[in-house]
This record gives structure tokens, sequence and C-alpha cells, in this order.
């Protein structure tokens, strides 16, 4: 179990620093979209632009997932925990996913790290989910 204590240093930090990057982010993209939004609400043509606002707004969030999961790739790898790049982002994102379909594994004093990205994916996919919820609702949300 001793070999587990690196699992949780570079695990907890990465949580932390992808969960902040996360909020930082999605905080200027609610900033941007929202201002945006109520700016055009009285426009005939709302509903296609809501529609424009969302399709912008889940590929931003979409490409902050990928960051996020380039980040654990760059560790897997670096620690040796996978053979090159191209395999430790698509265990990468398979963990963060929790979709883990993929064929090959962590080395085996790492699989606790794979088992902690797919808890921080769990974490940023709801902080995700009640960001998306949150802009729909300012978005339609009446003008007083």
């Amino acid at each position: 179990m001793n070999h587990w204590s690196g699992n949780w240093a570079w695990s907890l930090p990465l949580i932390v620093v992808t969960v902040t990057f996360h909020v930082l982010c999605m905080t200027f993209i609610n900033g941007e979209v929202v201002r945006r939004a109520r700016a055009r609400r009285a426009r005939r043509d709302f509903i296609l632009r809501f529609a424009l606002i969302m399709g912008v707004t889940t590929l931003l969030v979409t490409l902050l997932h990928a960051i996020e999961a380039f980040m654990w790739a760059a560790v897997f790898w670096l620690l040796g925990a996978l053979p090159d790049s191209k395999n430790a982002m698509l265990y990468s994102l398979n963990a963060m996913t929790t979709y883990g379909h993929e064929s090959f594994l962590l080395a085996d004093h790492w699989r606790l790290m794979g088992a902690l990205e797919a808890l921080n994916g769990v974490i940023l996919f709801g902080l995700t989910t009640a960001f998306l919820f949150a802009i729909i609702g300012e978005i339609w949300k009446k003008e007083p």
C-alpha cells in the first residue's frame, strides 16, 4: 500500500488544479455568454441565437475538458505510467469520462491514480452540467 502514496501525491494537486482551472474558465465563459445573450434577448431571432450561444458554449467546455485530460495525460506520460503521449491522452480521456474501454492499463503502481482521475472527471462533468443549466436559466430569465 506504500506505493500508493505517490498516486495521492500526484492526483490531489491535479484535482485541485483542474477544478480551479475549470471554475475560472467557466466564470469567464459565463460572463461573456450572459452579457452577449442578454443584449440580444429582445431580438426576433432569439431562438437561433440561443442555439448558437449554447453550441459555442458547449464547444468551449468540451475543449476545457480536453485541456484537463491533457494535464493528466502529461503527468501519466512523464511518470512513465504509459508508454507514449498518444496512449496517455487516450487513457486519460477514457478515465476522465469513466468510459474505460481501452485495452491498455497504467503501470501497476499507478492504477489508483487512474481511479482518482475518474473521480476528478465526475467532479468536472458535474460542474459543467450545473454550469450549462445555469447558463440556460440565466439566458431565459425574464427581464425585470
